[in-house]
């Protein structure tokens, strides 16, 4: 393993083992609720992001990006869907539905691979037709036997499945890209918070100063694992990330079944008995796609 490989495994981990943590910071911040934390998450990180893209003087490649309205179109999409990602994923830790929401990310890969086969006609490979599969039985198994639809999961996984091929698309850098996503929400954050500036319920300020420093800090929660994931993905193979990923949701199931004490049933079990199975076998078609690769370019 290269000296520039060891260092993509340590940014992607360190990446993927932030967003699992982050449940630990919209915790603290929950007294402001869901929308406020929110338009807080799309202010301050425009703001981290506009000080860090002029520090990199990458500004001609914001002009670039919104002269073009195709892309500037695109982006618009794109930025609805992370906005809805991000809003279900903070209502999830603020209503005790952590667990739900970590198998959205679990399942997120294998709506990818769905995606995938409908939009861009790629072909279903064996085992990641049983993965998805597999995982299908568990969302059905989890809402008939166990009495509840998954919404946030299925949510959660569809928006980030749909961003990931919006953007995948797109020639635009990961943190350009954030920068016009957010660029275009501020103007719906900034004005719910004048709203309820003014029926006086805004806990910014309001709140005292540590809840106000806490949702300043939204920017670098977000900004920070981004720029940790798009250097390991200049190091890395898709592969080796796809494996990676599997981190984020680990923790936070972790997080939201031994500290926040949500419920783990026997049903939760069966359900995500089923996903970790269907993981792995699309991990293991992953890896053996990355091996075929790598014969045929010794060939």
């Amino acid at each position: 393993m290269t000296r520039d490989t060891l260092q993509g495994v340590f940014l992607a981990l360190t990446a993927f083992l932030w967003w699992g943590l982050t449940p630990l910071y919209f915790k603290q911040v929950e007294a402001a609720g869901p929308m406020e934390v929110l338009s807080h998450r799309v202010i301050w990180s425009l703001v981290l992001l506009t000080l860090l893209l002029l520090a990199r003087k990458r500004w001609s490649e914001i002009k670039e990006t919104f002269s073009s309205p195709k892309i500037w179109g695109w982006l618009l999409l794109s930025a609805v869907l992370v906005a809805v990602n991000w809003l279900v994923f903070i209502w999830s830790i603020s209503n005790g539905h952590l667990v739900e929401a970590s198998l959205g990310y679990y399942i997120n890969p294998l709506v990818n691979v769905v995606l995938g086969v409908v939009i861009l006609g790629e072909r279903l490979k064996l085992l990641q037709g049983i993965a998805v599969g597999l995982a299908a039985v568990a969302v059905g198994y989890l809402t008939y036997i166990g009495g509840e639809f998954p919404w946030i999961s299925l949510i959660l996984a569809m928006s980030f499945g749909f961003y990931g091929l919006i953007r995948k698309r797109l020639p635009v850098g990961a943190q350009v890209g954030l920068f016009a996503e957010t660029a275009m929400v501020t103007p719906i954050a900034l004005g719910y918070l004048i709203w309820i500036g003014a029926q006086n319920e805004m806990t910014y300020i309001a709140g005292g100063a540590e809840i106000s420093l806490m949702l300043m800090l939204a920017g670098v929660v977000t900004t920070v694992p981004l720029v940790c994931f798009a250097a390991a993905a200049r190091r890395l193979n898709y592969s080796t990330i796809g494996m990676i990923q599997y981190v984020g949701p680990t923790v936070n199931l972790l997080l939201a079944t031994l500290l926040f004490g949500e419920a783990f049933t026997e049903v939760h079990a069966i359900s995500f008995g089923l996903i970790w199975f269907a993981v792995f076998l699309f991990s293991a078609q992953s890896f053996v796609d990355m091996k075929r690769a790598k014969k045929q370019v010794a060939l």
